[in-house]
């Protein structure tokens, strides 16, 4: 797919038929520029042939039926991945991804293995949420939620990322509203900084999954250039500014973070009535085992007996490797 060239296509267009484009795309949800039948036939052999609206994915389900992954090929041969999870409660939501691969090189993540290509363009985030709008339109469903928590780091590719979470906002594109996109970061203190300055309520959470800088340097090597006093002095800053909760995601490892002293080290870093810990259980990647359910219930319990508001996310897709990367890393094993 190529938006990128949409754009420069219809740059001396007519305000109506730019918008006449832009509803047959995100509104009426269409992957060929034939079904636009009141364009000129001239304009539309010149869309076709520079800005095609196929997007070339392989999709895997889980066998719940609640997780969907797509394995995007882009135009210069890279791939990327990104995720539907289907709610009980109707929400659906995607997991997104902003760079091909990532350089952070976190030892429980998939992507972090398989080192940094580059970022992505604007276009290249949103066709993401658009290929799931496009499965949805057949049930007569939308996407509801965005969360970049797919491949890469949004902060290390921050302008591509604003870009496209101003177009999901937008009413005449996707009408996401901003309360309901979320921006996960490893750390990245000069991004937290800037998004306290937007002017869009969209939700910050931080990739912890450590409460020292020993154990959190080992397994993320970025706290060795934020350090976990600096991240949370940022992160209390973002608060004092924004006045919005902020989420720390904590993957429960076992044997590796998963200790009841570990959970009260964590209490005492996150104490504050606008921070809430997500648990999650780990998905496994080949280096390490995810946390017991008994083990994750009494690290939840120590957090809840300090005061510390704590939510524990329902574990999508294993058996589809919903982890970002663990499809692509397969994929080339194969090969």
């Amino acid at each position: 797919m190529n938006l990128e060239n949409l754009e420069k296509i219809i740059a001396s267009e007519p305000r109506y038929r730019v918008k006449q484009i832009y509803q047959a795309i995100f509104g009426n949800l269409i992957d060929g520029w034939s079904k636009i039948s009141n364009l000129p036939l001239d304009l539309r052999q010149q869309l076709d042939e520079n800005s095609d609206l196929k997007i070339k994915a392989e999709v895997l389900e889980a066998s719940d039926r609640s997780t969907l992954k797509a394995l995007i090929t882009l135009t210069d041969g890279l791939k990327i991945e990104t995720v539907l999870l289907q709610h009980n409660d109707g929400r659906n939501t995607v997991c997104v991804s902003s760079q091909v691969g990532c350089g952070l090189a976190c030892q429980f993540c998939a992507t972090g293995q398989m080192g940094f290509k580059r970022d992505l363009k604007t276009f290249e985030i949103v066709e993401q949420v658009l290929f799931f709008d496009r499965h949805l339109k057949k049930e007569n469903k939308k996407v509801t939620n965005i969360v970049f928590m797919g491949m890469g780091e949004p902060f290390l590719n921050y302008d591509s990322v604003l870009s496209a979470i101003r177009i999901f906002n937008n009413k005449e594109y996707f009408n996401i509203g901003a309360r309901k996109i979320s921006i996960s970061t490893s750390g990245v203190i000069p991004g937290i900084k800037k998004l306290a300055t937007e002017d869009l309520q969209v939700n910050l959470a931080i990739s912890l999954h450590a409460p020292n800088d020993k154990l959190r340097s080992k397994l993320m090597p970025i706290n060795k250039q934020y350090p976990l006093e600096k991240l949370m002095k940022a992160i209390d800053d973002y608060v004092k500014k924004t006045s919005r909760q902020v989420m720390f995601e904590y993957l429960m490892i076992k044997g590796i973070n998963d200790s009841p002293s570990l959970a009260r080290e964590l209490a005492q870093l996150v104490k504050s009535k606008l921070y809430v810990v997500n648990l999650i259980s780990y998905n496994p990647t080949g280096k390490f085992e995810a946390s017991g359910g008994t083990t994750i219930s009494a690290f939840k319990k120590e957090l809840e007996k300090n005061g510390i508001n704590v939510t524990q996310r329902y574990n999508f897709g294993r058996d589809i490797d919903a982890s970002c990367g663990q499809l692509q890393a397969k994929l080339k094993s194969k090969k």
